[in-house]
């Protein structure tokens, strides 16, 4: 009689190294959309528009001002899919680059704009064999008319859909937008959050600390608000949401928060419970770039609310999509295919 023995530690590690995983946060931009200058004249906008090289590079416009350099895995689906497959990615799921939300136009542009981009999107993944799902975007400023836009774009074939953590002064505990947040627990639809129009002001136009400094802040902040500003008590336990970066600097600063909330009572706002209470209630991405704050903020959220995202095709992005959680010493075979794959297709329902 034989006895089954498990693999040696060194071949399941190799194994873990060329495993696939799914990547939920990826970015694109169409060369294809309407003209919304155009269409919605003087003085709306700026628009995003893209000046495609025609060498497989392209500048990302923002009105008549150079916004991004950029090249075609963020519009053409053939070479999305060659990168992928060079970095053994099973499924990417794409969503618009937060310059591209239109917040700050007529809640009817915004309207027409998320609509435009949605089905865009979905077209970009129809070339894809599958392996491309998509987020939608939606006129945050208007729950009424995001309501109505995440349903379509839900039923046209959409994962989820993408939001910025605020809306100009409006917080993620903002009426409107919790209120858009339980439509998408009843509409059964994942929400990603990305940080956008980051505070700060001169002192953060060097060095890209908008996005180095920044962005993290705002994703603690949206993460704050939706504890601290009682979003998280008001909503059903099944809204399933996950914020972009590692939910930035919030896990790392989580026992600072915890101890005010303790010791001031001004902290509280009108959370029931301390920070610490709501970890289950949201996931994160793995975009933080070193296995020492990967390592805490698996520690921090569970290896069950992490899940892997690239920030791809952006230079700012991960270079070899996955390779953080594959190569992550000291995590169990299990946790780390919950982070390559079982959490995103169990969060997305892919």
């Amino acid at each position: 009689m034989t006895c089954c023995r498990a693999a040696p530690t060194c071949l399941r590690y190799s194994n873990a190294m060329t495993s696939p995983c799914i990547d939920i946060h990826s970015h694109f931009f169409p060369t294809n959309a309407p003209n919304f200058a155009a269409r919605f004249g003087d003085p709306s906008g700026p628009w995003v528009t893209l000046n495609d090289h025609g060498d497989g590079t392209g500048m990302m416009m923002l009105g008549d001002k150079p916004f991004r350099p950029v090249h075609s895995a963020l519009w053409d689906a053939k070479a999305r899919i060659k990168e992928i497959d060079a970095n053994n990615v099973a499924t990417q799921i794409i969503c618009a680059t937060p310059v591209m939300f239109a917040y700050d136009a007529p809640a009817g542009q915004a309207a027409y704009v998320a609509s435009a981009y949605n089905d865009l999107a979905l077209a970009m993944c129809a070339d894809s064999s599958g392996r491309l799902k998509a987020l939608a975007q939606v006129p945050l400023q208007d729950a009424d008319l995001s309501c109505k836009e995440l349903t379509r774009a839900m039923r046209a074939g959409c994962v989820g859909v993408q939001i910025g953590n605020h809306v100009g002064p409006r917080e993620m505990d903002d009426e409107g937008i919790v209120r858009f947040l339980a439509h998408c627990a009843a509409e059964g639809a994942a929400v990603l959050v990305h940080p956008w129009d980051m505070l700060g002001g001169d002192r953060l136009k060097r060095w890209m600390s908008a996005w180095t400094v920044a962005m993290p802040a705002e994703t603690q902040f949206g993460i704050m608000a939706m504890i601290l500003g009682g979003a998280f008590d008001q909503l059903p336990t099944d809204l399933r949401i996950c914020f972009a970066h590692g939910g930035g600097s919030f896990p790392y600063l989580l026992g600072r928060l915890e101890n005010a909330w303790h010791r001031r009572d001004i902290v509280r706002g009108i959370s029931k419970h301390p920070p610490s209470h709501y970890l289950n209630r949201f996931s994160v991405d793995s975009a933080v770039f070193d296995h020492r704050a990967l390592r805490l903020l698996i520690d921090t959220m569970g290896a069950d609310h992490v899940m892997v995202g690239s920030d791809a095709p952006f230079p700012l992005g991960e270079e070899h999509v996955g390779d953080l959680v594959r190569n992550q010493p000291d995590l169990a075979d299990v946790d780390r295919a919950r982070i390559l794959t079982g959490n995103a297709a169990k969060f997305f329902n892919i």
